[in-house]
């Protein structure tokens, strides 16, 4: 009884941390039955808004500490009247419009994965409705999951000809991972330079008021910030996340009223630059360096991705609420005063942020700024952990060490090797940068490249899942796609000026993506091609013609079908193995969360006088795996339900029945007799004899047998694929977190096969 209500009592505490959200839910789809509860909704919604300031706009709010420097630099600097300002505050209001208001937040916000946002999501939802994954193990009956949901609606004509032209194409579905890994490392990338730009351009505003301050005191002071920044990210954000949300707050509220006194004071007719016609005039009058400074325009909306990617910590209707009615008019005041100020002081361009602010709030709004850009900052940092994170999930990313900081906020995660590489790349390009200008480069590419890769997904996501018209898909495509491309364009131009430096990152990040995953998958086609023939386990009888000795042993394996071939590896060296036999596969879906009631799928390998089973672990991209609980009890307990319920299924066959373990509470109730049972009570008359074998092999100890496989790339291959398999991804391999480690297996019952692998 006792575990079976620490358990329930769990369940209970992760409901009640995931509340506001089950609140949201039942307002947007309109689930609320009564005037009280609608009321509990609306204010856990705005409860949520508020909230979502400190982690989501940190970076996008920040964002005015810079644009303008950036867009005026080179010889746009150069101007000769107010035209160009109010070409470029044009450009500003109708690109945060457009992009951040119209497509984020009315549009793409609606094309989640259960909740969850960003590149990855899109990706995911894609290949559950279309055969587009190259993720191995996949089955039927993964669709069977809760959390699953394919929409019912038919086809249509256009959707149709997309799928079979992927299902039918191996080359498409590569080149859809390769451009999905391209806008994932592309967000990587903002891990490094949001921080750097954002600190260095803060810290920057000293020199407003210390003129006789060198540049290299600015840097190092940055640099400082960011060390200090970068080394407590171990304690995990929910310590001062509770200052995040009023440190923005008020930092919006700064910038917003500094913005209406510099309208006030030095232009108020400024609002006539928000006419596209401006805009037209700009591009007309300026030319080619027009063109190439909106590169800098594009750094207004920095920060838009981050506000689909953190939705599964928030809600849509939460971010829309804290976006529409909160950051977007404090934005739009912060740049339309700026530009007021600037059309009457164009020598100030350099430093127009900081000269904008009144002698009197100089110092406060100085404070505020730094705090703010180190909120930004942070935000940033953590999303990056989430995306390796879901990268390793999904076989695309090594092995790495995945620290959870809080026991109460689901998902926070710190992880030390990518914090210390982020934060030498982040010194690194402030070092070497100095400037924000050629951050600035740098960044806008990133930030371009993200956005575009947004958009040529959800056009799929508008056709395969939404069963949009191909008009509707592509007037989205269009439209957006070509304002991003514009910006894409100047942004790459500035690759000489800095932007080689994010592109050069993501390309050796991708290709470390790309590698791990290919050589994962070979690994995983050899385990296929080599795995142990059915029959001769079974010509060789119950005893498996070797010594059966008491105990369980469990074997790691990668297959869902099968005997691996570590197991004939194994018994060929020595003759021996366990009384029970649990073959267990770790698996990952492409869906964020699989509850607990759903996380194994048990199954016999053989007959039941074998005793041999298979034991499918799943995970979904965005759980914790292997949390802190006892996973060899709950495994144990799992086939056990199996063994106890099997006759309960109709013409059951005896080889490799699947059988989720579903929530019930008579299920649960043997589950705790079995633990009962494990600590010495065998005298049960309720447990059939097979129970009591495995209940009795418990009692006798666990083994842990795991494959320590080596990739060879076979004499027969290419120059290029030797390279990447016998040197990048044998480097990788040797270098990465074991899988011991990663499954959490204790050293003192670990057995290692080894085995050499030719793909």
């Amino acid at each position: 009884m006792c575990i079976w209500e620490v358990e329930r009592e769990r369940e209970r505490e992760r409901e009640r941390e995931r509340d506001p959200l089950s609140y949201q839910e039942s307002i947007e789809h309109g689930a609320a039955p009564t005037q009280k509860l609608k009321k509990a909704s609306f204010a856990s919604v705005l409860t949520l808004a508020y909230q979502s300031l400190g982690v989501v706009y940190g970076d996008l709010s920040t964002s005015p500490l810079y644009v303008y420097k950036s867009t005026f630099s080179g010889k746009l600097r150069l101007h000769e009247d107010d035209e160009e300002i109010y070409g470029v505050l044009s450009f500003i209001f109708w690109t945060l419009t457009l992009i951040a208001l119209f497509k984020y937040t009315f549009i793409v916000m609606s094309a989640n994965d259960n909740g969850e946002g960003g590149t990855f999501a899109l990706y995911s939802l894609l290949c559950r409705h279309a055969r587009l994954s190259i993720l191995p193990n996949q089955q039927d009956t993964d669709k069977e999951l809760s959390s699953y949901a394919i929409e019912g609606s038919a086809d249509t004509w256009q959707s149709s000809v997309l799928k079979s032209l992927f299902e039918k194409c191996p080359k498409l579905r590569t080149g859809l991972l390769v451009f999905v890994l391209l806008g994932t490392c592309m967000a990587i990338g903002d891990g490094i330079f949001t921080p750097a730009i954002s600190v260095l351009s803060a810290v920057s505003g000293v020199q407003v008021k210390v003129p006789s301050l060198h540049e290299n005191y600015t840097i190092v002071i940055s640099c400082v910030i960011l060390v200090a920044l970068f080394s407590i990210q171990h304690h995990g954000t929910s310590r001062v996340a509770f200052l995040f949300a009023p440190i923005i707050t008020a930092w919006l509220f700064c910038i917003s009223g500094i913005g209406i006194y510099n309208i006030i004071r030095w232009n108020p007719n400024i609002f006539r630059a928000l006419s596209p016609i401006y805009m037209v005039k700009f591009m007309k009058e300026t030319g080619r360096e027009g063109w190439v400074s909106l590169g800098g325009v594009v750094l207004s909306i920095t920060g838009v991705e981050t506000m689909f990617a953190d939705l599964g910590h928030f809600s849509a209707l939460s971010i829309k609420v804290a976006f529409t009615f909160l950051v977007y008019p404090c934005l739009i005041l912060a740049y339309l005063g700026e530009a007021a100020f600037l059309s009457m002081h164009h020598e100030d361009v350099e430093r127009s942020f900081y000269k904008a602010i009144p002698e009197a709030v100089f110092w406060p709004v100085f404070t505020v700024a730094t705090l703010a850009a180190i909120v930004g900052s942070q935000a940033v940092i953590s999303a990056t952990f989430s995306i390796i994170s879901q990268c390793c999930a999904l076989h695309c990313f090594p092995r790495v060490k995945i620290v959870h900081t809080s026991r109460k906020i689901y998902g926070q995660i710190y992880i030390p090797e990518i914090n210390w590489l982020l934060m030498c790349l982040c010194l690194a390009v402030t070092i070497a940068l100095r400037d924000t200008n050629s951050l600035g480069h740098a960044y806008g590419l990133t930030v371009t490249s993200v956005m575009f890769v947004t958009t040529c997904l959800m056009t799929m996501v508008m056709t395969i899942v939404w069963k949009q018209r191909i008009i509707v898909a592509a007037a989205f495509l269009v439209v957006f796609g070509s304002v991003e491309m514009l910006y894409l364009s100047a942004a790459a131009f500035k690759v000489p000026d800095g932007s080689w430096i994010s592109l050069l990152l993501s390309l050796i990040v991708m290709a470390i993506m790309f590698i791990w995953n290919y050589g994962t998958l070979k690994k995983h086609q050899f385990d296929m091609e080599n795995k142990v023939s059915m029959s001769r386990i079974l010509s060789s009888g119950p005893g498996l013609g070797m010594v059966r000795v008491p105990g369980i042993g469990l074997v790691y394996t990668n297959l869902v079908t099968g005997i691996p071939a570590i197991f004939g590896h194994f018994v060929t060296n020595l003759p021996a193995f366990h009384e029970v036999l649990i073959f267990v596969c770790v698996k990952s879906v492409q869906v964020p969360y699989i509850s607990e009631e759903e996380r194994f799928l048990i199954s016999r390998v053989c007959p039941k006088e074998y005793g041999m089973y298979r034991c499918i672990v799943r995970y979904g991209y965005k759980d914790l795996q292997q949390e802190n609980y006892d996973f060899e009890n709950r495994l144990i307990s799992a086939i056990v339900q199996f063994i106890e319920t099997e006759g309960e299924n109709e013409a059951m066959p005896s080889i490799e029945p699947c059988t989720d373990i579903r929530n019930s509470e008579e299920r649960a109730m043997q589950s705790v007799q079995l633990m009962i049972s494990v600590d010495g009570n065998l005298e049960s008359p309720f447990l059939k004899d097979e129970t009591f074998h495995i209940l009795k092999a418990r009692e006798s100890g666990l083994a842990y047998i795991l494959g320590h496989s080596y990739a060879k790339a076979k004499k027969s291959s290419s120059i290029f694929k030797k390279f990447a398999i016998d040197i990048v991804y044998s480097f990788l391999s040797r270098n990465s977190r074991g899988p011991e480690v990663a499954l959490n297996i204790p050293h003192t019952s670990l057995l290692e096969v080894g085995m050499i692998y030719h793909v």
